[in-house]
């Protein structure tokens, strides 16, 4: 049994992937690994470069999908035949900068209770990015909706759902309830006892559907700054389709664990903050007003 098993889901990211395989090979010393790349049906070459690579990383396995099945079937394809004693979910567009894994790892064997972790995630130019928050609860959704969790200090008295990559919220080792799928460390354990990710979610919210039931069976969800990886971030998606894809994520998460009058609740939210940043974007960003305009048959 290898130590880790690295699943990363490729979607039209080739010059990305290579540089994510590149800085695996580069800086992962200390443990034995392997690394599975999900295909979902890329047309920009992705597989043949990747195949290039096959005798540079003897590790390496390919599975190719001639459709795009979304990131919680791609990586449940990788997580079946994985070997590890630890699985981790990798983003395609993330970059190593040091020997990140190996000293998650260590530090996973120091936090038996930890079912999920993740590390700092940087920008490109070394600012810190957001990285997993608090389940969205009405309340927190009301505050996410209205902007209100812009405030500095409200978000800190309930637990945001998206808190800020501007404070030092993620400069400080801390349980969370979810964090996100570009780096997203499981336990062989956790998957034995909670199962795969749910595939009705495309894109967007699985990890937070994984992390919720992940928390129900009694393991804890922890964010690491002990080292930090690239995080490009968008590389397979537009901003629109981040939006929309995380309102559906939201209503079937609700579908799914949330009793019907929430959920009218939850598509009340959702109106109200579409409508909110409709009226602030309309001047100062009109090309995100008009995306929140879409938004509002996705409600």
């Amino acid at each position: 049994m290898a130590d880790l098993s690295i699943i990363i889901v490729s979607y039209n990211t080739k010059d990305l992937l290579l540089e994510c395989l590149a800085s695996i090979k580069k800086w992962t010393k200390g443990i034995s690994y392997e690394v599975i790349v999900v295909d979902n049906a890329s047309s920009d070459g992705s597989m043949a470069a990747i195949r290039n690579l096959k005798f540079k990383i003897y590790n390496l396995k390919l599975i190719e999908n001639l459709d795009n099945l979304g990131f919680a079937a791609a990586n449940n394809q990788g997580i079946k035949i994985a070997k590890g004693k630890y699985i981790l979910l990798l983003n395609s567009d993330t970059k190593l900068t040091e020997n990140s894994l190996a000293k998650m790892l260590d530090w996973m064997e120091k936090h038996s209770q930890v079912g999920i972790a993740s590390c700092m995630l940087k920008n490109p130019d070394g600012s810190v990015q957001a990285t997993g928050g608090f389940f969205p609860n009405l309340p927190r959704l009301f505050l996410w909706a209205t902007l209100l969790d812009d405030i500095p200090g409200v978000g800190d008295l309930v637990g945001s759902y998206h808190p800020h990559r501007d404070s030092n919220f993620y400069r400080e080792e801390r349980g969370l309830d979810w964090v996100t799928g570009a780096f997203f460390l499981i336990r062989r354990e956790v998957i034995n006892k909670v199962g795969l990710l749910d595939e009705d979610f495309f894109l967007y919210v699985e990890e937070l559907e994984y992390c919720w039931r992940v928390k129900k069976a009694g393991w804890n969800i922890a964010y690491t700054p002990i080292t930090s990886i690239i995080h490009y971030g968008g590389a397979s998606g537009t901003r629109s389709g981040t939006i929309y894809g995380e309102i559906k994520g939201l209503k079937l998460l609700y579908q799914k664990h949330f009793p019907f009058w929430q959920r009218l609740i939850l598509r009340l939210l959702l109106l109200i903050g579409s409508l909110l940043r409709i009226i602030i974007f309309t001047i100062a960003r009109p090309t995100r007003a008009k995306i929140y305009v879409g938004a509002l048959g996705k409600i």
